[in-house]
Order: C-alpha cells, then structure tokens, then sequence
C-alpha cells in the first residue's frame, strides 16, 4: 500500500518512514502542504499522512483543500497536541482518523489498516475475498480450510493491495505504485512475475487478466 507522508520534522519523517515500510508500506515524504498539494494524482495513493503543524500552509487547511478538490482518499492526521478542539477542527476539515505525537509506528499501522477496511466495506480485522483471508496485523494469508499461504513481502503487499480493491480493475501502473516507491527503478514487467508467482500459490483463478486494462481479483 502506497502513503503519502506530510512531516516538516526530517528525523520523525525518516524513523515514520522507515518503521512504515518495515511493516510493508510503501512511502513517498513531502516536507510542506506546498509540494503535497503539486504532487501529480493523490487519489493513487491509499492513504495520505499530514502533520497539523507544517510550515507555511497549515495541516489543517491541506486537508481543507485536498477535501475542495474532492479528493476521497483517506488522510490521517499527526498533531501534536491531545486538546478536543484541534480533533474537532481536523474533521470538520475533512480528516479521517488522529494520532498524537509522539506516536508509535504500531498505532499509526493499526490506524491505517482501520481506515482501509472501512474505505473498502470490510469490517472485521481480516480480509477476505474468493478462497483467500488475510490478516494485515499479523502479516499472515491462508486460503479456505485454513491453509497458510507461504508469501514473500512483495506477494503479501501485492495480495493486500488486490484484497482492498477486490472486484475492481487495476492496472499495472497501481501495482508498481504500490509496490515501489518512485526513487526506485520500476519496470512493469515485473509485476507479471510477481501476479504469476501469487497466482501459483492462492490459484489462477483468483486473477482475471483484464486484457489492455490490468488485473482483477475476482469475489
């Protein structure tokens, strides 16, 4: 899954960064609203971080903006304080979810991971569509009967990505966003490695090939 982190502060955005990736994100980091409001198709992302307290342009009018131009990807604010007012003010901006600094990266993933199941109508803590569950807190896959998939990081991340948008096309640029972040050599060709590995693994079944538009991970 592919996020967006808004942190003026260098040293929280690289330990953010790293933790998040560690746990299977892929991240991209803005240091102000300025360059998060320049970068090309947010609506790729899965979800997008924002600190309250950015320089110039504030979090919160970020998150204002973002929501006037319609964007419908989930934003989950950092801030550092733990008054009702500032909660108040960021959802009636257009925020998600809030979490207070100093926070550990655990509770930011558990965030996230919520505001995926409720973007994508799941409502249990694990996912599941056709044969296949998954459980993004414990990084684990089985199929039905209770089989454990044996994945590695690429196939989970490429699995969750498929089981949030199961039923709908996606492309094999979405793929390689999710998968790689920009400052890395990307190469589509790739991803057809990747699905045909997981399709050996969870059935070829389970991943329509849509042809000219991408792939499809089938109910």
């Amino acid at each position: 899954m592919r996020l967006c982190l808004i942190e003026d502060d260098e040293e929280l955005a690289r330990r953010l960064a790293e933790g998040l990736g560690a746990a299977g994100f892929v991240v991209e980091h803005a240091y102000d609203a300025e360059t998060a409001l320049a970068w090309p198709e947010p609506e790729s992302f899965s979800a997008l971080i924002v600190d309250l307290g950015l320089p110039g342009v504030g979090g919160l009018d970020l998150v204002a903006q973002w929501r006037l131009r319609r964007l419908s990807t989930p934003i989950l604010v950092l801030t550092a304080r733990d008054g009702w007012q500032e909660k108040v003010a960021g959802l009636n901006a257009g925020a998600d979810d809030f979490v207070v600094k100093p926070a550990r990266t655990e509770e930011i993933v558990a965030r996230l991971h919520a505001l995926f199941r409720r973007t994508s109508g799941q409502r249990g803590p694990h996912l599941q569509a056709g044969d296949v569950s998954l459980d993004p807190a414990a990084r684990a896959a089985w199929l039905a009967g209770g089989e454990p998939l044996n994945l590695t990081q690429i196939e989970f991340r490429l699995l969750l990505f498929f089981l949030h948008r199961a039923g709908r096309i996606v492309s094999q640029r979405e793929l390689l966003d999710h998968l790689y972040p920009l400052s890395r050599e990307r190469d589509q060709n790739t991803v057809e490695v990747h699905v045909a590995r997981l399709r050996r693994k969870i059935g070829h079944a389970a991943i329509t090939t849509v042809r000219g538009l991408g792939y499809r991970f089938e109910r």
